[in-house]
C-alpha cells in the first residue's frame, strides 16, 4: 500500500498504545510508554516537553520515519505501522508534508525548483506543477521571489519556502520539528500566521514539536509529554492582541 484511501470520519493520524524503547550501548531508554494521541484534519497539535520527553520520538512515528516496537499508528484510518520501509517511503513522498527548523532546501535550487521537487518526484505533469507552485507562492508571499536561491532570502522567507514545499502535494498531515527555534519574535510571529492559516485552509493536521510559548498559544492542542508518556492536552491560553504597528 503506496496510497491511502481517505476515511472522512477517522482522524488524520492515530497513535495507540505505542511503545519505543532505544539502546545506547548497554542500557535501555524508554521513549514512548504507550502513548494514544488523534489529530484530526484542520488541526493544529504541538507536542510540549523536555528534551528527551519522547516529542521527536512520537514526532518520528507519526511522520512514519519511524516504527512502534509496540502499538499501532493509523493515517486516515489505515493501519501503517506493519509497512516495509519502501512503503513507508513512498507514502511519505506522497502523502505527508515536512517543515524542519534548519529549512532543508536544496541551495542549489531556486524557490521554485525547490517547491517544485516533491511534484516532479511524484510524476505530476509539467503544466500542472507549473501552475500549482505558482498558486502556493503567491499564498506564502514569495512569489516575486520564485527566480532566487535560498541563500539570497532571509530566514523568515526560506521556511515560507518550506511550508510551500511542505503543501504543495496537498498533504493530509503535516510535520514539523521546532519551525521557529531559528526565527527571531517578528519573524516567528510571520511564519505562526502562515502556518495556521494553512492549516486551517487546506484542511491538513500539523503536529509540531516546540518548545516556542509563540507557536503553542497558535495552535488548537497543546500535548505535554514527560518521560515518554503524555502528562496532559489543553487549549492554549488566549494569544495576547498585537498592535498593527
Amino acid at each position: 500500500m503506496t496510497r491511502l484511501h481517505r476515511d472522512a470520519s477517522a482522524p488524520v493520524v492515530a497513535v495507540r498504545g505505542v511503545r519505543k524503547t532505544y539502546r545506547l550501548g548497554a542500557h535501555t531508554v524508554p521513549a514512548l510508554q504507550g502513548v494514544d494521541l488523534a489529530v484530526l484534519a484542520g488541526e493544529m497539535v504541538a507536542l510540549t516537553g523536555p528534551s528527551g520527553s519522547g516529542k521527536s520520538t512520537l514526532l518520528n512515528l507519526c511522520g512514519l520515519i519511524d516504527v512502534p516496537d509496540a502499538g499501532e499508528v493509523r493515517l486516515q484510518g489505515q493501519p501503517v505501522h506493519l509497512l516495509d520501509e519502501t512503503s513507508r517511503t513512498l507514502l511519505r513522498r506522497d502523502g505527508l508534508g515536512f517543515v524542519f527548523q534548519s529549512f532543508n532546501l536544496v541551495p542549489v535550487m531556486t524557490v521554485t525548483d525547490n517547491v517544485d521537487y516533491p511534484l516532479f518526484l511524484a510524476g505530476v505533469p509539467a503544466a500542472e506543477r507549473r501552475r500549482r507552485v505558482a498558486e502556493a507562492l503567491e499564498r506564502v508571499g514569495l512569489a516575486e521571489h520564485a527566480a532566487h536561491r535560498p541563500d539570497a532570502l532571509s530566514g523568515g522567507q526560506r521556511q515560507r519556502v518550506a511550508i510551500a514545499r511542505a503543501l504543495i502535494k496537498r498533504p493530509a498531515l503535516v510535520i514539523a520539528d521546532e519551525p521557529t527555534a531559528s526565527l527571531d519574535s517578528h519573524t516567528a510571529d510571520q511564519v505562526l500566521d502562515l502556518m495556521r492559516e494553512r492549516c486551517h485552509a487546506e484542511g491538513a493536521a500539523f503536529v509540531i514539536a516546540t518548545h516556542d510559548d509563540r507557536l503553542t498559544r497558535r495552535c488548537d492542542r497543546i500535548v505535554r509529554l514527560l518521560d515518554g508518556e503524555i502528562t496532559g492536552a489543553e487549549q492554549p491560553a488566549q494569544e495576547p492582541q498585537r498592535s498593527a504597528a
